[in-house]
């Protein structure tokens, strides 16, 4: 229950200080967790970022204020943390589909977002399977892109369709993607579509060369068509593998997905026994 108490935790943090200035950092600070560990939870979790729950909350509540009250926009765009009445009208009107002006008149419907509540209940009695496996050092040849992490759940099978829309699958197959945050901070992370190389290979045009540092891997084996199956993993590991590992926690900004050779199945990843990994660093606690 551990992660679950985290995003209950940070969800009244949140809520408390929701007029005031927020940043991932703070949150997690609040709880006591890294902020990117923090973030990749809570999105896994709640299925959207911190951020976006933070607009979407605000967004709500203005709308409330403006239909309820006699604040002038300003003072209400100021209240939520937005530098202009115009940057505030843009990001209310996308999420109300119509103006903070609009909204103050008899009969138009308003967005509500309400908070989140996290409720337990009994589930799981059921196998994880995980294995710790060291691994030394090893290098990658790949097709690199920075993404935010907001809408990174949209934009990251982009870049694969993209990668062999463009041909770049004959240079690099995608044996690993690779998910790269070093800072371990919050607003952007590196993703590789990659392949093992030789440590001295040069790569060409439009590729680069990574290292990977040796870990000590929590890998977790996925059966499964894709995405489905590997986004069922990832949430699992946050919701039940975390709350029950005593011994083990995230040891750096590094997560690496295995994808095995689609050509073996009869449907490639989208065949029912295709198998996948997905592995994270870890040190004894």
């Amino acid at each position: 229950m551990e992660w679950m108490a985290v995003i209950g935790n940070s969800i009244q943090y949140i809520e408390a200080h929701i007029t005031e200035p927020l940043t991932i950092e703070t949150i997690a600070r609040a709880v006591n967790v890294s902020p990117f560990y923090f973030q990749k939870g809570f999105a896994l979790l709640c299925g959207f970022t911190v951020s976006e729950y933070i607009r979407n909350r605000r967004l709500a509540l203005a709308g409330n204020d403006l239909a309820a009250t006699d604040e002038k926009v300003i003072d209400i765009a100021l209240k939520y943390d937005y530098d202009s009445p115009d940057s505030f009208t843009k990001a209310f009107t996308r999420f109300h589909g119509v103006t903070p002006t609009a909204a103050r008149r008899d009969g138009v419907l308003l967005k509500s977002f309400a908070p989140l509540k996290i409720r337990f209940s009994l589930e799981g009695g059921y196998l994880m399977d995980y294995k710790i496996v060291s691994k030394d050092a090893f290098t990658v040849l790949a097709n690199a892109a920075v993404f935010p992490y907001e809408g990174a759940k949209a934009r990251v099978p982009a870049f694969w369709q993209q990668h062999y829309a463009e041909g770049k699958g004959k240079t690099v197959m995608g044996t690993y993607g690779v998910n790269i945050d070093e800072s371990m901070g919050q607003e952007t992370f590196e993703y590789l579509i990659a392949d093992p190389c030789d440590p001295g290979c040069e790569a060409p045009d439009g590729f680069v060369v990574r290292t990977i540092p040796a870990f000590t891997w929590a890998v977790f084996p996925c059966k499964g068509a894709l995405p489905v199956a590997l986004q069922d993993v990832n949430t699992r590991i946050f919701t039940e593998w975390l709350p029950a590992m005593k011994d083990y926690e995230f040891a750096a900004g590094y997560c690496v997905e295995y994808y095995d050779n689609p050509t073996k199945y009869a449907k490639g990843t989208m065949d029912e026994n295709y198998y996948s990994e997905v592995w994270i660093p870890v040190r004894k606690k």
